[in-house]
This record gives C-alpha cells, sequence and structure tokens, in this order.
C-alpha cells in the first residue's frame, strides 16, 4: 500500500472529470484523475458521443430565464429551481470555457439542438465510429491542457472506496494496476458517469431484464462512486430512468445497428405495441420516454414499432442517421405486408388485437380525439400519423441505454448531500454520477454534456 498527497482526487476520465482537473489548475489546486481505463484513448461515453451541447434540445444559448422554466417544465418538476437556474445560467459559460480551452464548435443543421456541436462532427452513417471525433478529440484536447499546467490522468486505477473522517471525504483508496493506493485529498470529485455498465444495479432501479437492453454507450460506468457516495451517507434520487432511445432488436448481436440508426422516429409517428396487439404507453412523449416503458416491460423483446408507407417514407427518413435507408441496409429486421392481418402473422400477434388498436388510433387522429385513447397520445411535441397507406410495418425493438438519469444528489455547487438535505464536507459529484438534474417521472431529457461540464465546473470552483 501505498500513499499520495493531492489537493483533489478525481475519479472517473470523462468529459467533467478533466474539466473539473483543468479548472482547478486554473486556480492554483493539484489534482489527480483516476481512470480505470488502460488504453490511451480508453473507452468511456464521452469518448462515443454525438457531441451535441444543448439543454431540452433548445440553443444552449438560448435565455436563461426561459431555459430555466423548461427544466422545471419538461421534468415535472422534479429538477429544483435552483439546480434548473445552474444549469440554464452556466450552460454557455461552459461552451465558452471550452473554446477558450482549443475546443472546436459547429452548427451541424438547421435545428435548434444542433447549433453547439463538437467539430469534427460524428460520421453521418450506422455504427460506432469516434476515433478522431467529436468526443474522442475533446477529451485528448484536455488531457494534453491538464499535463503542462501539473495535473495528470492516472490510468489502471479503480477507486473502490472514499476515506472518511469525522464526517468529510478526505481521499481515495483505490486499485493502481494490482496495488493498493490511498489519495489523500482536501476534496474528492466522483465523475465515473452513470451505473448502466452495472447489470445488478439496472435490475435493482431501473428494470428487470438488464440483458435485454442495448448498451448504447462504452458500458464502463459501473457505479463505483455512486456506491461509495451510498456508503458514506449520500443521498440517491431519480435512480429509476435513463437516457437512451428506442432500438433495432438486432441490434443486440449486429454492431451496425448501435449506436445509430435507432427507431424513435417511426414510433413517435406512429404506434408502439406489446405481445398482445395492444399500445402500452404515449409515444407522443418521445424516444427516451419510450425507451424507458418498454425496458419496463415484462419482456422488453416483446415490443414493436407499427406503421405505414407514408411513415416510412417520410418521418423515418428524417433525422441523423435515419431508419430509412441505413437500417434495412445494414441488416436490421423490418416486417413487411400488404395488410395489418397478414403483418400480424409476421410479428405473431393477435391479427384482432392489432387490428383494432390501429382502428382506434386512426380513429383518434380523424377525429382529433387523441386524448380518449387508452392511454393517451400527446401531441404537444411529434405529429401522430396514421396507420392507413400499405404497406404496413413492423420494426421489432428492444431499449437502448446510453446512460442512467438517476444518481447521487448534489446542490448548486456539486456538493454531494446527505438524506437530511445537509452537504458532505469535501464530497462533489459531477456529470452522469450526480443525479436530481435529468429525467423524474416525466423521463424529462436535459442533456448530458452539458449536465457534465457545469457540474464540473462548479464543483472545481467551489473547492477553490
Amino acid at each position: 500500500m501505498s500513499e499520495q498527497k493531492v489537493d483533489v482526487a478525481i475519479i472517473g476520465g470523462g468529459i467533467a472529470g478533466l474539466i473539473a482537473a483543468n479548472r482547478l489548475a486554473q486556480r492554483g489546486l493539484s489534482s489527480v484523475v483516476l481512470e480505470q481505463g488502460a488504453d490511451e484513448q480508453y473507452p468511456c461515453n464521452t469518448r462515443y458521443t454525438g457531441g451535441t451541447f444543448h439543454l431540452c434540445l433548445h440553443n444552449i444559448m438560448t435565455e436563461e430565464r426561459a431555459l430555466s422554466a423548461e427544466i422545471v417544465a419538461l421534468t415535472g418538476g422534479f429538477v429544483e429551481q435552483k439546480l434548473a437556474d445552474m444549469l440554464a445560467l452556466d450552460g454557455r459559460r461552459s461552451v465558452r470555457w471550452l473554446q477558450d480551452e482549443g475546443i472546436r464548435f459547429m452548427k451541424a443543421s438547421g435545428a435548434d439542438v444542433h447549433n453547439w456541436v463538437l467539430a469534427p462532427p460524428s460520421r453521418n452513417h450506422p455504427g460506432l465510429d469516434w476515433k478522431g471525433r467529436a468526443g474522442d478529440v475533446l477529451l485528448r484536447r484536455l488531457e494534453a491542457n491538464l499535463v503542462p499546467r501539473g495535473g495528470s490522468v492516472v490510468r489502471k486505477t479503480r477507486a473502490r472506496a472514499l476515506l472518511v473522517d469525522q464526517g468529510r471525504c478526505t481521499g481515495v483508496i483505490a486499485d493502481q494496476d494490482g496495488r493498493e493506493v490511498h489519495y489523500q485529498s482536501r476534496a474528492t470529485i466522483i465523475a465515473d458517469g452513470g451505473f448502466q455498465g452495472n447489470p445488478y444495479l439496472v435490475r435493482q432501479y431501473v428494470c428487470h431484464h438488464p440483458e435485454r437492453m442495448k448498451q448504447r454507450g462504452a458500458g464502463t460506468g459501473r457505479g463505483d462512486g455512486l456506491q461509495m457516495a451510498l456508503a458514506a451517507g449520500a443521498k440517491l434520487v431519480g435512480m429509476e430512468t435513463f437516457f437512451g432511445h428506442v432500438m433495432s432488436r438486432d441490434s443486440m448481436t449486429n454492431d451496425k445497428l448501435w449506436p445509430y440508426p435507432y427507431g424513435d422516429a417511426l414510433a413517435t409517428a406512429g404506434i408502439v405495441v406489446g405481445p398482445a396487439g395492444e399500445r402500452f404507453t404515449d409515444e407522443g412523449r418521445g424516444g427516451v420516454y419510450l425507451a424507458n416503458h418498454i425496458a419496463k416491460l415484462e419482456d422488453p423483446f416483446s415490443a414493436a414499432i407499427v406503421f405505414d408507407h407514408a411513415i416510412w417514407e417520410g418521418p423515418g427518413r428524417k433525422g441523423f442517421i435515419p431508419a430509412n435507408p441505413h437500417l434495412p441496409e445494414v441488416g436490421g429486421t423490418l416486417l413487411r405486408a400488404a395488410s395489418l392481418a397478414e403483418l400480424a402473422t409476421l410479428m405473431q400477434v393477435p391479427a384482432a388485437a392489432l387490428a383494432a388498436t390501429v382502428r382506434a388510433y386512426n380513429e383518434a387522429i380523424g377525429s382529433s380525439k387523441l386524448a380518449s385513447l387508452s392511454p393517451l397520445r400527446t401531441a404537444t411535441r411529434y405529429t401522430p400519423l396514421p396507420v392507413a397507406q400499405p404497406p404496413f410495418y413492423a420494426l421489432p425493438v428492444c431499449p437502448g441505454i446510453t446512460n442512467t438519469m438517476g444518481g447521487i444528489a448534489i446542490n448548486e455547487h456539486a456538493q454531494v448531500l446527505r438524506e437530511d438535505g445537509s452537504a458532505i464536507p469535501g464530497m462533489y459529484a459531477a456529470g452522469c454520477a450526480a443525479g436530481g438534474l435529468t429525467g423524474g417521472p416525466e423521463i424529462g431529457y436535459v442533456g448530458g454534456l452539458a449536465i457534465a461540464a457545469v457540474t464540473a465546473l462548479r464543483a472545481a470552483e467551489h473547492i477553490a
């Protein structure tokens, strides 16, 4: 066992960890970033990101009061006002700070959400392609900036316990390439991401069948920091939800089908049915909401998106790496039939039930009575289209999980909180390790990269 002293120990070498380390160095404090990965370009969700900095799918530079109100509304009040204000206020500042660090952004499309996207962007084709792009470039630049400032990223180092003395966090115990190292520090920042890569925790908090969820990220977020914080008396919040998309079921075995394309645009225009051929959730709430509800089915593999030719040629061709034509081109199963009865046979669902589901849905659209459906169908964010023009299609799906939304409760300084709301001295959480910033009962997605950048800056500056 060896001991080292440092001003701040940071668990995790993703975007949050490296932003915090650089900001601490700018303020004259030493830090060490403990990264479990061994490779020079160690895998993590930041490496795989598409690179969009947004808040609630809005331009991150939008006026802060409007953004703050949208964060609270989108999450149904789940995000506390002071935390919403934190994100809205510092979102734009985090982008400007990154620009000062040499990070380049671009406007990737005409959509409001794509005003600030990391450059160079991900390639516009199916499958995973991250080297030399977006998040990979960001991490390499931030590490290159950190080294001459006196900081370091120590690889092959997995934190396994927090040092706590009289209620204050005083460091980290880590396994470093086969030996135990104690890092004594005045503060510790937990920035090791969510717990999507830990089947036990996913089963405990999110769904009963984590093995039937497709990992859309690196799968390296094991919830280590979360469990260490919990053992030290921290409060957890919002653990039931995750950020992800509706994926082709074939993505479980076909690497060309993840992280793109996904089926969100088809699902929000048509309908999603379960094994009985009946709708079970509100498709108008968006792909993240749908992925969560599919995950909670008794069998997450039992869901399918049902749509017609007009949807396939319309919404199916829109969005980033759309399902049409990419999904079938790379081997994704797409069931096609001249009639709903034939489609039901291919889907192995009751034909009468599927026909009744589609008929009720189409009639509700025609009579503007979507609220009469059970479950109801909202139309404020996505326009529902009838399933009426043959041929008819079904896309067998599964939930794709990128990262969990829940995590360690924090305040507006990114300090970790106890159950009674008091802050644990010396303990901070940033990025996806922190909870209470997105999700909630409405499963409202606020934006992962922006949250990571803001909380990392807040943690570093409060420590300083």
